[in-house]
């Protein structure tokens, strides 16, 4: 982790920190709406003056809250949340990749299907394979990205060996692949396996659970 990583990472602590008191909280969800003078706040929360002085400077020094003066009234001051307050606060560590590869057994559905939408998701380049690849794409695997408007029918399964890149950031998306291959590094998604079933409500469940995981993962990847 180099120096760069390493403020930001007690940013967000110290961000927490601050945002764990329901008081600063309440203020931090108030100024979302408006910039508002420690009168108002006063008169909002109900608290000493002295006290809320406290919440503000600590606002302030965790980088969530900034302080100007009125034109008006220039022994008046208003509060703001600065400038990117909020960013970097949900959980996650940022990534860099040159192409993302989805990693199954069969390479038939899970895989396919996430390589698929993340190209939906993400300029960064996507591929998939399998450990032991089927013969042709799942027929539930095709029926259900078509319902959203992917097109699977012509895509073959292939082989890992002959598709995966030293630079790939993997993304396992079973758990027989993920188990088969322990010493390789990357990101594993525990994501069932709609053919044991082979319902539509099977795919449809894959499909739902591996597109809200590509859309909180696409965000936190930038490409290199």
């Amino acid at each position: 982790m180099n120096i760069e990583q390493t403020d930001a990472f007690r940013a967000r602590v110290a961000k927490h920190a601050a945002l764990a008191d329901p008081a600063r909280l309440r203020i931090v969800d108030l100024l979302t709406l408006g910039d508002l003078s420690p009168t108002e706040l006063q008169s909002e929360l109900g608290m000493p003056s002295n006290l809320l002085s406290h919440h503000l400077r600590t606002l302030e020094d965790a980088g969530l809250a900034t302080r100007h003066r009125s034109e008006a009234d220039k022994r008046r001051s208003y509060f703001r949340l600065a400038p990117g307050a909020l960013d970097g606060l949900t959980p996650g560590r940022e990534h860099g990749a040159r192409r993302v590869l989805f990693v199954c057994t069969r390479n038939s559905a899970r895989s396919q299907l996430a390589a698929a939408l993340w190209r939906q998701a993400s300029d960064i380049p996507s591929a998939s394979a399998g450990t032991h690849p089927a013969e042709r794409i799942a027929q539930g695997a095709i029926d259900v990205a078509r319902r959203y408007g992917l097109e699977l029918a012509g895509v073959t399964p292939r082989q890992l060996d002959q598709v995966a890149r030293e630079e790939d950031l993997v993304v396992t998306v079973c758990d027989n692949a993920h188990e088969e291959l322990p010493g390789l590094r990357g990101i594993h998604w525990s994501v069932p396996d709609p053919l044991r079933l082979n319902t539509e409500e099977a795919f449809e469940n894959a499909f739902t659970d591996i597109s809200h995981r590509i859309n909180d993962l696409a965000p936190r990847l930038h490409a290199v």
